[in-house]
């Protein structure tokens, strides 16, 4: 790599199990580290997971083919595989995964604005993730899923990078200390509940178990330089056991430069601007924030000029439009919805409201919603309110006085006055579909909206509602039976779907087994589909 890791390491070895797809990561100072890094994961897999390690592949690398490792291999029993020089598909299990975690990395990097000193976090946070991901070579199972025998959890993960708050122990903070200190979130610790965290302050990775995350702040990308990290710049060398994978060798340059102190007082402007307290620091700007500031001014005069010319030339049309436009825009906003029956009826534009409760009820007698009956011994009521809504047009101007009567739903009793409440809904592949077969056949398309639909739905519980402000009953009755669903019923929609579907049904057509709201007909010939999402027909 261009630079060193955050740690100082130059290198980055792979290794990955051939038989779980699981890898193991180790950033290294030195290609000689490869040894005892590849002795403590062979240790490691054999006595933990109580697999014996078979064979090693890899590209026949100095650092892989030292005596001592040699005289590991033939005391544990291990194969030794050395690919043809030149031909990386024969080591392809090891090139695709190095191609993959390079892969992620990079975009973990580029998309938290991060200086290419912490690739080897990213790395490793790549690699962390990469375990956790269903395999098609594995039946979709996970590489830890295999490895451990169960699922992992992903409870704890967080977006890479992100703005992090890190406790500070009471030992280590005065009374009027910040109880936390901010970095970024830098990854997992394998073996703990811990979290890896990037110290602003103190420029090193800690480890932590209190931590709160602002997962919509990533990076400080004002100071430090874009990431793009370059496939074509790694010098890569492989190495795999079982099919593991090599160090991956990042080119060097040149030392990792310190950041210099006004490159902190940048960082620490940025955070602090970030946090968005609204609080401002009094300073002078420079020559460049001036200079910027006279050409927005300057962009603001000729805009203002250019448009006084443009009011100008359009003096005769232009106002009139405009004024038609807020005209009705401040008819709409003077137009209060009323919340409550009172203040509909007792409000300045109680005529509409009064005709728009009267259609209402209309409607619900109409289709016998209600039966006025007395509560049955043991049994509840569950309320009822009005809601009120203005509906207007494309301009703003009113087209109808809408009033709707809906239940408390959220007093029903679930096994009394409810049990099942699920409602398909027409798949989008289905959709898509649907109108690709009618545009390839040149078939008519229809769409319709049932008014109240939920009316129509036959109830199956027996449910009873509190009569509804506006309604006039007889003294023997003290309550409605819903003998039809309304708006506001946890089974409103099921109930609506069912009596749909019998209806339907009733009429010839037939429900398909890929979508439970696909209906097909054909007569004579003709073919007709039918879907249907909640109240609107296709």
């Amino acid at each position: 790599m261009e630079v060193d890791s955050l740690g100082g390491s130059k290198y980055l070895l792979l290794i990955v199990d051939e038989g779980s797809g699981c890898m193991k990561g180790f950033s290294l100072r030195a290609k000689s580290d490869s040894e005892e890094c590849i002795k403590k994961y062979i240790m490691a897999v054999q006595t933990q997971f109580d697999y014996k390690v078979k064979f090693v592949r890899h590209d026949g690398a100095r650092e892989f083919a030292a005596n001592s490792l040699k005289a590991f291999y033939d005391d544990q029993g291990i194969e030794q595989q050395v690919t043809v020089p030149y031909a990386h598909q024969t080591n392809g299990t090891a090139e695709r995964a190095i191609r993959t975690i390079v892969t992620i990395g990079r975009s973990m990097l580029y998309y938290a604005k991060l200086d290419k000193c912490f690739w080897a976090i990213a790395a490793m946070v790549a690699i962390y993730i990469k375990n956790r991901l269903p395999s098609p070579k594995y039946q979709d199972q996970t590489p830890f899923e295999i490895v451990n025998g169960f699922r992992p959890s992903v409870k704890h993960m967080r977006v890479f990078s992100c703005r992090t708050f890190v406790l500070t122990p009471k030992e280590k903070r005065s009374k009027w200390d910040p109880k936390a200190r901010e970095g970024l979130f830098m990854g997992y610790e394998e073996v703990s509940k811990a979290h890896r965290v990037y110290d602003i302050e103190a420029d090193q990775v800690v480890k932590s178990r209190d931590f709160t995350f602002d997962e919509s702040t990533f990076g400080f990308s004002p100071m430090l330089p874009q990431v793009i990290v370059d496939d074509t710049a790694l010098d890569i060398e492989s190495m795999n056991i079982s099919d593991e994978p090599h160090p991956m060798q990042f080119k060097q340059t040149g030392k990792r430069k310190s950041r210099s102190n006004s490159q902190e007082q940048v960082l620490q402007r940025t955070l602090l601007e970030r946090r968005g307290t609204g609080l401002e620091e009094a300073s002078a700007p420079d020559d460049s924030e001036s200079h910027q500031a006279k050409r927005r001014s300057s962009a603001r005069d000729n805009l203002d000029e250019e448009q006084k010319g443009s009011d100008e030339d359009n003096e005769d049309a232009t106002p009139q439009v405009f004024w038609r436009a807020s005209a009705n825009a401040v008819e709409g906003t003077d137009l209060s919805e009323p919340t409550t029956f009172g203040d509909a009826v007792g409000g300045p534009d109680q005529v509409h409201w009064r005709k728009a409760i009267c259609a209402e009820l209309d409607s619900m007698k109409l289709r016998g919603v209600f039966r006025a009956t007395k509560l049955p011994s043991g049994q509840h009521t569950i309320g009822t309110k009005w809601v009120f809504k203005i509906k207007r047009k494309a301009d703003g101007s009113i087209e109808k006085y809408k009033a709707r009567l809906v239940a408390k739903g959220f007093k029903q009793k679930y096994g009394i006055d409810y049990t099942e409440t699920f409602s398909p809904v027409v798949k989008y592949v289905t959709l898509r579909m649907v109108v690709a077969i009618t545009k390839y056949f040149g078939w008519t398309l229809d769409q319709l909206d049932v008014v109240t639909a939920f009316l129509y739905g036959e109830m199956k519980e027996k449910v009873f509602c509190a009569i509804p402000e506006g309604v006039e009953v007889d003294e023997d009755f003290d309550c409605f039976e819903l003998v039809k669903a309304i708006y506001g019923l946890k089974q409103a929609s099921r109930v609506w779907n069912e009596t749909f579907h019998e209806f339907v049904c009733s009429i010839g057509f037939q429900v398909s087994d890929f979508d439970p709201c696909l209906y097909l007909k054909i007569t004579s010939g003709e073919c007709v589909l039918l879907l249907v999402y909640v109240d609107d027909v296709l």
